[in-house]
């Protein structure tokens, strides 16, 4: 495809995993107060266990079979890749102050902050890795050509779409919690979703100036993606008195985005 199609389906893609982020913000206005906790677990649960599949089906081997087209030994972009997408996420907990809503613990640099605004932040922070793994998947296509590359980046926008919609509602339940009205708390969810098109966008074009970086780029996204589900989005979903069901929910989401990528990737 030219340039102008591979930029079509990109800013596609991007649209529809924020749309999924406001349509999920939205469910907001469906649960009392009271029901938000029998629900959060369940949804992120399910979103982890999309993000881990697609870091693996969609990130590390694209980036592994990327490498070795390259001449590269696969497992070496694939590695450094990873490790750095994690320390990047590592350094951002460090210094852009948030908070983890289940537990009341405070990261990052001090602020005087809202713990409203902490809150925000923190999601905010863990959309990022997913923008990226969308913009790179269609930058991918556009760099190999043919049907099946963009088959893979529209397996992998639809499984962080699907992933989205629990996830919008599970970070917008707790806006709810802490006293924000419900129109508020639709508002703040959505504009959580709003990095991920810009993030994408930057990947998308990093990748077509530098494509000899692409190999990097695509394992960076899956290890900054491995590093928010298992420092935030599993311990939390595994919280309270529903840790089987989150248990279920994330094997769903694994076998959600497992066979989208197998079956149109």
């Amino acid at each position: 495809m030219d340039n102008i199609s591979a930029a079509g389906w990109t800013s596609v893609g991007l649209a529809f995993i924020f749309l999924m982020t406001a349509l999920g913000a939205a469910t907001v206005f469906l649960f009392r107060k009271g029901d938000i906790s029998k629900y959060q677990n369940i949804f992120l649960g399910f979103a982890a266990g999309v993000m881990i599949a697609a870091s693996v089906w969609s990130l590390l081997i694209p980036s592994i079979e990327a490498a070795e087209a390259k001449g590269l030994a696969g497992w070496i972009p694939a590695s450094l890749g990873f490790i750095m997408g994690a320390v990047f996420l590592l350094g951002l907990d460090k210094l852009i102050p948030h908070i983890h809503q289940a537990t009341g613990v405070r990261e990052g640099r001090p602020s005087a902050s809202k713990r409203t605004m902490l809150l925000f932040s923190a999601v905010t922070l863990h959309n990022i890795p997913e923008g990226m793994a969308v913009g790179l998947a269609f930058a991918l296509g556009a760099q190999t050509g043919g049907p099946g590359a963009y088959a893979a980046a529209i397996a992998l926008a639809i499984g962080i779409g699907i992933q989205n919609f629990p996830e919008g509602a599970a970070v917008t339940l707790p806006f709810r919690q802490e006293g924000w009205s419900p129109v508020k708390s639709f508002l703040l969810g959505a504009l959580t979703g709003a990095v991920e098109p810009v993030f994408g966008i930057l990947a998308a074009l990093l990748a077509g100036v530098f494509a000899s970086v692409m190999p990097w780029l695509l394992a960076f996204a899956a290890g900054a993606m491995i590093y928010v589900v298992v420092e935030e989005m599993i311990p939390e979903a595994r919280l309270g008195e529903h840790s089987d069901k989150a248990t279920l929910s994330v094997m769903a989401g694994f076998l959600v985005m497992m066979v989208l990528d197998v079956a149109l990737g």
